[in-house]
């Protein structure tokens, strides 16, 4: 276990089932452990993730085999919520972080575990395959090697594919797991048209909670706002899922 700085607060470097790990501590922790879980790309665009540490959240972060999202991590992810809270007194529920490839783990995880999840932070998610990594439609990118390699899903068969985040919207919307969404509108890395817009659409047709944020002539990067307050203001809302409680679209 190694400890060191991060962006003015203590940070530990650890061993997870032999998975590099990454819990930063706030400098006052707010009275529930709330805490992030970064889902991939830690210390990318990392601004809404410093503000929420100074407001007393802890982060944590787990290495992933891939970005391309194994259950494996998925399961692992589950296990290393279980230890934080154990160990370190967290709170049960964590708000996953995910930004491109990350929102693909994220929704995946919630999905997955919902009983770990208070809220998700989605920024440009990969929510259809076809779309990021495959290159269909208007997606203009060169991943689907990659894809293929981590995942042994070749293209023939992730035309058939039935496990795309998109196709766990009903999971999320069934346990009321609220979303926030950022995106860029000239994003063709990961296209909103095809990726968080299913989402979004699903959620406001079937009453689920989800407030999306475009950014005029933005492309895949930056993620995050130029002020984060509208996401912090959001993720604080549901600290505790209270249930009932509807914000406005």
């Amino acid at each position: 276990m190694t400890e060191s700085i991060w962006n003015g607060f203590k940070r530990l470097d650890f061993l997870f089932e032999g998975r590099e790990a990454v819990l930063v501590f706030p400098e006052n922790a707010n009275e529930n452990k709330n805490w992030l879980l970064k889902t991939e790309y830690f210390g990318a665009f990392p601004e809404f993730e410093i503000e929420m540490v100074k407001k007393g959240w802890h982060l944590a972060f787990i290495k992933n085999i891939t970005r391309w999202c194994l259950d494996e991590d998925l399961d692992l992810k589950k296990r290393f919520a279980a230890y934080l809270s154990e160990e370190y007194g967290l709170y049960k529920k964590c708000v996953p972080v995910g930004m491109s490839c990350g929102g693909l783990i994220a929704s995946k995880f919630a999905a997955k575990y919902p009983e770990c999840v208070s809220a998700l932070y989605l920024d440009a998610p990969v929510m259809n395959l076809l779309s990021c990594p495959a290159g269909f439609g208007k997606a203009n990118n060169e991943m689907l090697p990659e894809f293929i390699e981590a995942t042994g899903i070749d293209f023939s068969q992730l035309i058939c594919y039935r496990e795309h985040p998109i196709d766990k919207m009903q999971l999320l919307l069934e346990n009321r797991i609220p979303v926030i969404l950022v995106y860029g509108d000239s994003d063709n890395i990961v296209p909103y048209e095809e990726n968080g817009a299913v989402l979004e659409k699903y959620y406001r047709k079937n009453g689920g909670i989800i407030v999306s944020i475009g950014k005029a002539n933005c492309a895949h990067h930056p993620h995050g706002l130029d002020d984060n307050t509208p996401i912090i203001e959001f993720v604080v809302s549901f600290l505790l899922s209270t249930p009932g409680f509807n914000l406005a679209k």
